[in-house]
């Protein structure tokens, strides 16, 4: 039975970094399922899960640790199962608004409030066009139980955007075919 390990990985951003960390996993029979890769403040960034047969899991751990001779800093975590979708709905939230400190501050504990998880999110910090301001935008998919009506999450975010003078937007993703 193959075994799931979740890597964080982070180092001197350079050219052949994924086909190292790939032709790793791949030596010992792991597939890459997942990733997220950034290049952060000159920083190659990533977070990335591999399914590798049981057998070679702690040998595939070993070698990924070693990964640091290379300079890069490696986190191996086992995952456990997936945790169950029944009973939650997963929503899309976007925000934008003038930039501040604290933003992602208040908007997550705000969900937290009504218990919505932060499934995934993306956030960036750019120019305005026109006002030269800069903005904060922020994308978001959240999981909140059925339990949790809509118009309350809603209201607590339309409570949130009136008080950091931010437009935040919170929609149910369309149904795939």
């Amino acid at each position: 039975m193959p075994t799931s390990l979740v890597l964080t990985v982070i180092g001197i951003d350079q050219p052949g970094l994924v086909a190292s960390l790939s032709e790793t996993v791949a030596d010992y029979g792991g597939s890459w399922m997942e990733s997220r890769i950034a290049r952060l403040a000159g920083r190659f960034t990533c977070i990335l899960r591999v399914s590798v047969p049981e057998a070679k899991a702690d040998d595939l751990t070993t070698a990924l640790l070693a990964e640091d001779s290379r300079g890069l800093s490696v986190m191996v975590d086992r995952a456990t199962a997936d945790e169950p979708t029944e009973g939650y709905r997963s929503l899309s939230l976007n925000l934008i608004g003038q930039d501040r400190p604290g933003i992602v501050r208040e908007v997550s504990q705000a969900l937290a409030r009504v218990n919505a998880n932060i499934d995934e999110m993306s956030t960036e910090v750019v120019d305005a066009s026109m006002s030269g301001e800069t903005l904060f935008k922020a994308i978001a998919r959240l999981r909140v139980s059925e339990d949790v009506p809509i118009n309350e999450l809603r209201g607590v975010l339309e409570e949130l955007a009136d008080e950091l003078m931010v437009d935040i937007t919170l929609e149910e993703p369309p149904v795939s075919a």
